[in-house]
């Protein structure tokens, strides 16, 4: 006799929770709020979807329960997620570890996981957001969506999280959590821009540039990352910064402080980088300070560091304070900026925080309500930029989606 699965949210990990099930024997059943499945796959990877990542270790994602998470990363990892497009046809590239879709469109992700669904027969049912969730008769579970209700010998859970609610992920998979009795690590934006009380920043706004972040929290160093930053009128943003986001909003949530420092020429050791200024110093006759720093870091940064310093930026480098020529040297390496917060969870690509990994089974079922299970973003798991989100939705939903749909 088949399980019944209801499987809430038709996203990345609830699709593959679907697929898988059905696989297993299943009878599924997948609801999803939006009138269209997958709808937040289309902004991943800037509309190209990255898949994965060849590259994965623990030190890509964040959890308060890393052995737990790394069970499940043993048993659905890279190859899996390769063999199952694959097997559905979707040919994957490879670039520097990123997996992407030969197509490098998103939406080419969404069409073979939608073709899939259709195959196997699973029965999709779009517009429908559940509001209540309860063990009904024994071992039924019971979905209520407000006009109609639902019962399942199992359900998973795959309603996202709060990030881009646009896209459908608007926490309400969190109030069924905690309707089952489920805690919840505290939830906060991540991988996303934050802002930072310098009103300086305007006069830098879209520079884009490599640099090495710091950040720092009560004199001691919490997180560091190098990459492209963009800097914004009210903040910082980039690749760096988002890997860092996370770290910073649970500080902030704590009423801490934290500050980000720049080194924008990280390449340098402190002898090359002195060794340097000494060489320039033959550059100083007859230029101005504009002149003398030319070529160094972009115009607007320097201009802005001249500023700080206190020197004109017309004035001759001959003439100028040493001491302040020293201090547009030491902004180079060092630029500091406080950070205030950051963009909400509409910004966000993903959230940090969720139901604790130890509050499941290694099957990813509720230790609160046996017969429910859980998976992506829902779960106390949140990865790095380049393709490790979508490899925790996969991985997790294929789990669930295994576990469910045994007799």
């Amino acid at each position: 006799m088949k399980h019944t699965v209801g499987i809430v949210g038709g996203g990345a990990a609830g699709m593959m929770a679907a697929i898988t099930a059905v696989g297993q024997g299943a009878d599924v059943t997948l609801l999803e709020g939006n009138d269209r499945l997958g709808r937040k796959l289309l902004s991943t990877g800037n509309g190209k979807c990255n898949l994965g990542n060849e590259k994965l270790g623990l030190d890509n994602y964040y959890t308060k329960s890393p052995n737990i998470l790394a069970n499940c990363l043993k048993r659905f990892g890279t190859e899996e997620t390769l063999a199952f497009f694959q097997e559905i046809g979707l040919l994957v590239k490879r670039r520097n570890g990123y997996l992407y879709p030969m197509s490098e469109q998103a939406s080419s992700v969404q069409d073979v996981l939608r073709y899939r669904l259709g195959q196997l027969g699973v029965d999709v049912i779009t517009d429908c957001r559940v509001q209540q969730i309860g063990i009904w008769r024994k071992a039924e579970i019971r979905l209520e969506t407000g006009k109609k209700s639902f019962t399942f010998d199992r359900v998973i859970l795959a309603c996202g999280g709060c990030a881009a609610p646009k896209t459908g992920s608007d926490g309400s998979g969190y109030k069924l959590a905690e309707q089952l009795g489920h805690h919840l690590v505290p939830v906060v934006p991540a991988l996303v821009q934050l802002r930072c009380r310098e009103d300086y920043l305007k006069a830098v706004a879209g520079v884009r540039t490599d640099a090495m972040l710091t950040v720092t929290s009560g004199g001691k160093c919490v997180a560091r990352e190098r990459g492209e930053l963009q800097l914004t009128e009210h903040g910082v943003s980039g690749i760096p910064v988002f890997q860092i986001s996370r770290v910073v909003n649970y500080i902030l949530r704590e009423n801490r402080k934290a500050e980000i420092t720049m080194d924008f020429l990280p390449e340098y050791s402190a002898d090359s980088y002195a060794r340097l200024q000494t060489e320039r110093a033959s550059l100083e006759r007859g230029r101005t300070v504009e002149e003398f720093f030319s070529g160094l870091l972009n115009k607007k940064l320097m201009l802005l560091f001249f500023r700080l310093a206190g020197l004109r930026a017309a004035e001759a480098v001959s003439e100028a304070d040493p001491e302040k020529i020293s201090r547009v040297y030491g902004l180079m390496r060092q630029w500091t900026v406080h950070v205030t917060g950051s963009h909400p969870f509409e910004n966000a690509q993903v959230c940090a925080g969720g139901v604790p990994l130890e509050e499941v089974t290694e099957h990813l079922e509720s230790r609160k309500a046996p017969g429910i299970y859980f998976a992506g973003e829902l779960l106390d798991v949140d990865g790095k930029c380049g393709g490790y989100n979508l490899q925790w939705a996969w991985c997790s939903g294929y789990i669930a989606g295994t576990a469910a749909a045994r007799l």
